[in-house]
């Protein structure tokens, strides 16, 4: 009899895994997302950044999946026609002060065999990126940008045309996973189910609750908020120019980013939203806002990281701060070349009970329901990666040679 599974989110991991647990042959897939389309959160609301892998500490997850993953990604944007730009990357050093984090970005990539990576001096960083500011950089070359939503409906579409489904509007209320299985309950009905991925992003302690597992980690919700840049000024990126990041701080700071549609954005910042889907200073959750309040590892965080918090919150509400920020990169750049803000992304950072943020992806096993605790940048490069580790390591399946 045909294993029945279910996947809660559809995001880019929900959807990835569910396409490779089809492409098997022996599942029978149901992915339930609780909007209206797939893709509507983290998947849809970030850079569209395919990471080759320079930051991540060596023999992770991060490092290990990102790596296949990009390889994926692709191959497979490539057999479907999606558009796969391969625009390159300089991380800038911009002063003397920060060479020395930028030898150990630099050794970090060569150790994670990031392809094409290569150190350059300010004269050769300019040749590729003739208005950055800077004594030296780590150029990516093959560092590259997509449409994550684009790649996410077709993968829905592979796993609709294998036989799955994906039923949109159906927000998970309850779990129970009496008898070995797992019956989950949604506005729109209840489905049983021999085994249950959760991949529900800033919903994913929630749904960790409910089927009792630990509480620990939590989500704290992250707002990274972009500018884009007037089209009269698009010309002073040529690809992607980011910053030397601080190694206490699980962001990478403001940076510039050609996108795949030739559009030019800075950011994002990182700021704490005051609800799991805040994608403004308007968007308030109470309840959000005190359960992390009451978290045992806020005091410890707070104390940790309360300069940059002040930083980052500054520079989201005062323009002339955040624009002083991405400046440092290009001296050329005006005020008025921030055009507007353009849509916000919310980071489902998993924090745990003593206060750290998790850095590596994080995946637990409760019973027949097999979940992703923490699955924040490079995620969406990791996806397709994602889900062969999953099948491998917690449903003991290899991945399939069916075609999608």
């Amino acid at each position: 009899m045909t294993e029945q599974i279910g996947i809660v989110g559809g995001g880019i991991v929900g959807i990835a895994i569910g396409r490779a647990l089809m492409m098997t042959g022996d599942f029978d897939v149901t992915v339930l997302e609780k909007e209206t389309r797939v893709a509507a959160h983290q998947t849809g609301h970030n850079s569209g950044v395919v990471h080759a892998g320079l930051y991540y500490e060596p023999g992770s997850l991060k490092a290990t999946l990102c790596a296949r993953g990009r390889q994926m990604t692709r191959e497979y944007c490539q057999d479907r026609k999606l558009p796969y730009r391969e625009l390159g990357k300089l991380v800038v050093a911009v002063d003397e002060s920060e060479l020395v984090k930028l030898d150990d970005i630099e050794n970090r990539a060569r150790t994670n065999k990031v392809p094409g990576i290569r150190r350059v001096s300010g004269n050769e960083m300019r040749e590729i990126e003739p208005h950055v500011n800077g004594v030296a950089a780590v150029h990516s070359p093959e560092t590259a940008v997509v449409d994550y939503a684009a790649i996410t409906e077709s993968m829905a579409d592979d796993l609709r045309r294998l036989g799955g489904r994906v039923l949109l509007g159906q927000e998970v209320t309850a779990v129970s996973t009496a008898g070995g299985s797992a019956t989950v309950s949604t506005t729109a009905g209840t489905h049983r189910f021999d085994k249950l991925i959760v991949c529900a992003g800033l919903q994913s302690d929630i749904i960790a609750r409910m089927v009792g597992a630990s509480p620990s980690p939590k989500i704290l919700p992250f707002r990274g908020e972009y500018w884009s840049m007037a089209p009269s000024s698009t010309d002073l990126v040529h690809g992607m120019i980011y910053p030397v990041p601080d190694p206490r701080f699980p962001f990478l700071g403001v940076h510039f980013t050609r996108g795949v549609y030739d559009d030019v954005h800075v950011g994002p910042n990182a700021v704490p939203a005051l609800a799991r889907e805040g994608y403004s200073w308007g968007k308030v959750s109470v309840r959000d806002t005190v359960e992390s309040l009451r978290w045992p590892g806020a005091p410890a965080l707070a104390k940790e990281h309360w300069l940059m918090g002040v930083r980052e919150i500054s520079a989201s509400l005062i323009k002339p701060l955040y624009f002083s920020q991405a400046r440092r990169f290009i001296p050329e750049l005006r005020s008025r070349d921030l055009n507007s803000k353009s849509a916000a992304g919310v980071r489902a950072q998993a924090w745990s009970a003593d206060g750290s943020l998790l850095d590596d992806f994080a995946v637990d096993q409760n019973g027949p329901v097999t979940l992703l605790r923490n699955a924040p940048s490079p995620a969406a490069t990791s996806a397709m990666s994602i889900a062969e580790y999953v099948l491998e390591n917690f449903l003991d399946v290899s991945p399939a040679t069916r075609s999608a």
